[in-house]
């Protein structure tokens, strides 16, 4: 099962970073259209007046799925911020009462948050809700992603709430003195 959860966690970083890569690859050709086109203009040439219509929307939605498909995989990794400069102080039976406190409360808030948010994609598929730009983009594409990111996360908090409970691996809290 660790296998499991560990490349799940992984393949939703790589996805994360596959959403980024294509947000790059789009302002790329968008920025390099426009030089081309000025290129033309200055050598008196017609410019190809090439445009990636609606990039500023893809992007937004690439980047919504980047931003919640990369949050589990930070979380596991310990890439996420944490405050530990009470809770590192703490005795380890008392911290492992308060990380399965704190944990559970917030696997509890995802899970609430990954169902409200599923039932809006499902909202969205039904009544085929598209987005307001040149190229309709079916609504549901980005908020699914976002459903299967918060997903992971509530259960990778769940995973590392029952980790430091079990065998008192905590999360590191980074740096702080």
């Amino acid at each position: 099962m660790r296998r499991f959860l560990d490349s799940t966690y992984r393949s939703a970083g790589w996805a994360a970073a596959i959403c980024l890569f294509l947000i790059f690859a789009l302002v790329a050709v968008q920025v390099s259209a426009r030089l081309v086109d000025a290129l033309l203009r200055l050598a008196g040439q017609h410019p190809t007046g090439f445009t990636i219509r609606s990039i500023a929307e893809i992007c937004g939605f690439l980047l919504a799925g980047a931003s919640f498909l990369a949050l589990a995989h930070t979380l596991t990794v310990g890439g996420h911020i944490r405050v530990g400069v009470f809770i590192d102080r703490l005795p380890s039976g008392i911290r492992r009462v308060v990380e399965a406190i704190v944990g559970i409360a917030a696997a509890i808030i995802g899970a609430y948050m990954t169902v409200a948010l599923a039932r809006l994609t499902w909202k969205s598929w039904a009544f085929n809700d598209v987005s307001y730009g040149f190229i309709p983009i079916p609504l549901a594409l980005p908020q699914a992603l976002m459903t299967i990111g918060l997903a992971l996360l509530s259960v990778a908090v769940l995973d590392v709430t029952i980790k430091a409970w079990r065998k008192r691996d905590f999360l590191d809290s980074g740096s702080e003195v």
